[in-house]
This record gives structure tokens, sequence and C-alpha cells, in this order.
């Protein structure tokens, strides 16, 4: 299970493996991280699991597709770096992952 870093709202830092084959909103729920409230639960239809990914890693996930693009525009707090958690699935190449939680809307 590769570990990943979750920079929180209050600059804490939460290091949590999740098992691959899981959205990244999944692994952070199961954590029990409560800041990400992913209310539609992964359907990309909210955008309440708005996160930051580190520069290093934008290029390791395909483009935001036009639903989730869309949600992020909605958002006042969308960067370069904008992603929804739900949408981008966990593989072995992760290990290391950084990323912040966005502030909420």
């Amino acid at each position: 299970m590769p570990m990943i870093h979750i920079a929180l709202r209050d600059g804490r830092i939460s290091s949590i493996n999740v098992e691959e084959g899981l959205s990244i909103m999944e692994g952070i729920r199961s954590a029990g991280v409560d800041e990400l409230l992913a209310l539609c639960g992964g359907c990309c239809s909210c955008a309440t699991c708005h996160i930051y990914v580190q520069d290093d890693w934008s290029d390791h996930f395909t483009p935001p597709s036009a639903d989730e693009d869309e949600l992020l525009e909605s958002s006042s707090s969308r960067l370069s770096a904008s992603r929804l958690a739900c949408q981008l699935i966990v593989d072995r190449h992760m290990e290391g992952l950084s990323f912040t939680i966005a502030p909420e809307d």
C-alpha cells in the first residue's frame, strides 16, 4: 500500500497508507481524516473533496474530465493544481504522493 502525505488545513501533515485501487478520497476517509467532506461519496457531483496535488505529481494523473473541470470551476479556491480526490485512483507508483486539502468554499 502506498503511503501518501496530506497537508491539512491547519498545516499539520498526515501520512496514511492507501490500498491500491481506491480513490484518494476513499483512502482519506478510511484513515479517519475528517477535513475532507466528500459529501457525494465519490460520484463527482459536489467538489467537497477538492485538493491541491503537489506540482511534481501532476503529470502522474490524466487531465480532469469535463465533469470534474466544471465542478472545480465553481470553486473560489481553484488553482492549477486543483483536483477532486474522488477522481484520482491510487496505484503502486504513488508512494510519497503529497497534496493539500483545499479550503472549504
